[in-house]
């Protein structure tokens, strides 16, 4: 559909995501509030384009949550004061519950799928509200073990467990290739210039040289096991997010041949995912606390 295409990779910044407890009524009050929403199944969210999409998101998060009977939210605080959670994550204040923790993209998913979370950027927390304790109580267990992780000192452990064995070797062998910036292509059949493709090893990458140097295959099999005898490598560097929004995506998945070859035209999906990647790095992500 070129028009949805045309939309999707156009000079639109990249769509805000928004999740919600399934019901006919809220989907039809959703759709009408955001016709140009679309359900994405990797991401297991509803997509909203625009420049003012993540204000008017939040408006009509609040305002659902303002639908929501007093009989969910009482409750909510029922169920609360019987069990209730004790983290050091989880604070309570006048409509529901704040949230902080160190960054964890497996915190950021999994309080997504939470009804009606939110984001307050100027508390630096996600806000639950009552109402959706059930669903909150339902993911704590693997968002706290996950924010733990993520503690300065649990990682800092993990990195002395790590250090002389094979793991840290390995690792420090990936980290020195990736600072190379090169990728093995077949020189029979080269990815395009200066266009954002998608890589088995890097991600969606930017080819700026092809050097004609031949590929030792059997050298660098750990990092690139696709590599053959006819490979050259060549220099890329990561895509901006300019680059990723005007790039138009493949129609249809990678197949065999090009997942083999190394590199394909990145698919809608992939593109967003880097879409996201840069704007992480541009700025935090709402969850890094």
């Amino acid at each position: 559909m070129a028009g949805e295409a045309d939309k999707e990779t156009g000079s639109h910044p990249e769509p805000e995501t928004v999740s919600f407890a399934f019901d006919r009524l809220t989907v039809a009050r959703f759709r009408e509030t955001f016709p140009r929403a679309r359900w994405s199944d990797s991401l297991q969210a509803w997509t909203v384009p625009g420049t003012t999409a993540r204000r008017r998101i939040e408006h009509w998060l609040a305002s659902e949550a303002a639908r929501r009977t007093p009989y969910e939210e009482e409750r909510g605080r029922d169920a609360y004061q019987f069990e209730p959670i004790l983290s050091p994550y989880l604070s309570v204040y006048d409509r529901g519950f704040r949230i902080r923790t160190p960054y964890s993209r497996t915190v950021v998913e999994e309080l997504r799928q939470i009804p009606f979370a939110r984001w307050n950027d100027d508390e630096k927390a996600w806000e639950v509200p009552y109402a959706s304790y059930d669903e909150l109580q339902h993911r704590w267990e693997t968002i706290e073990e996950a924010a733990k992780r993520n503690e300065p000192e649990e990682r800092r452990k993990r990195a002395e467990a790590r250090r002389g064995t094979e793991e840290e070797a390995q690792s420090k062998r990936r980290s020195m290739e990736r600072r190379k910036k090169r990728l093995p292509v077949p020189s029979d059949d080269l990815p395009p210039p200066d266009r954002p493709i998608a890589t088995t090893r890097y991600g969606i990458v930017i080819i700026t040289e092809t050097t004609g140097e031949l590929v030792d295959a059997d050298e660098v099999a750990e990092f690139y096991p696709h590599a053959g005898d006819k490979y050259i490598w060549a220099t890329w560097r990561v895509p901006t997010a300019d680059e990723l929004v005007h790039t138009w995506p493949a129609r249809a998945e990678p197949g065999e041949y090009e997942r083999g070859r190394g590199w394909w035209q990145p698919t809608l999906e992939e593109l967003r995912d880097a879409r996201r990647k840069v704007k992480r790095r541009q700025r935090h992500e709402p969850g890094s606390g």
